[in-house]
């Protein structure tokens, strides 16, 4: 069974930045490509990044290319999401996802195991 428990999130202004952290119990954690996802308020998840088993490959969705950074210890079974110059529209329950059929997806049937979120409040 795979755990993965999100970290990080809370209320920052509009212009700060905030580091999300994924904890995984996984098998084997070096194996799986990782994705973070969010959900903003009334609206569907959506993709926000994703990055490889060996973190040689990682993709962003268009708005957080250039703000956001997805990275991965596999020393620690951690993956991260460091993101600057948040907007209000970075309003959202940013999920954690893992996959284990090697391949970096976009999409949510893309990934088999869920964290349960981490809220992220950007104020104006």
């Amino acid at each position: 069974q795979v755990q993965l428990v999100e970290s990080g999130g809370g209320l920052v202004q509009a212009g700060g930045s905030l580091r999300l952290s994924c904890a995984a119990s996984a098998r084997p954690f070096s194996r799986s490509t990782l994705g973070w996802f969010r959900q903003p308020p009334e609206k569907e998840r959506e993709f926000v990044a994703a990055i490889s088993w060996s973190g040689g490959i990682t993709d962003y969705a268009d708005s957080e290319k250039g703000r956001f950074t997805i990275s991965r210890d596999n020393a620690k079974n951690t993956v991260y999401l460091q993101m600057n110059s948040l907007k209000p529209e970075d309003t959202a329950v940013y999920y954690c996802a893992a996959d284990f059929r090697l391949r970096v997806g976009h999409e949510e049937e893309d990934y088999d195991y869920w964290g349960q979120g981490t809220q992220v409040i950007v104020s104006s």
